[in-house]
């Protein structure tokens, strides 16, 4: 049995060819999504009842669980953030 390791650079983002910007915006995305998911799960409420209540479609609460990153902007899970009663706090460094 052989065994494949990888070692990234960074991110898997980063390790897939996409440029820097490209690869941060992801990297926020990727991020925002997360917590979002994280936060739906914990509420124990369906997908309707979610989306009902942030103002957006069941399919859209889907393709979040989903992990459908290129269906959302960062300015769109920044606003079903701030729906869902959260503040977005952003830290910079130098990369």
């Amino acid at each position: 049995m052989s065994v494949i390791t990888h070692t990234t650079k960074g991110s898997i983002f980063d390790d897939l060819g996409f440029s820097n910007e490209q690869a941060e915006n992801l990297k926020v995305r990727a991020k925002l999504m997360q917590e979002l998911t994280q936060i739906i799960k914990e509420t124990g409420e369906t997908q309707n009842d979610i989306a009902k209540r942030l103002g957006v479609t069941q399919s859209r609460i889907s393709d979040l669980m989903r992990g459908k990153i290129q269906k959302f902007t960062i300015d769109n899970l920044v606003n079903i953030m701030s729906k869902s009663g959260y503040r977005v706090e952003i830290n910079t460094k130098v990369a």
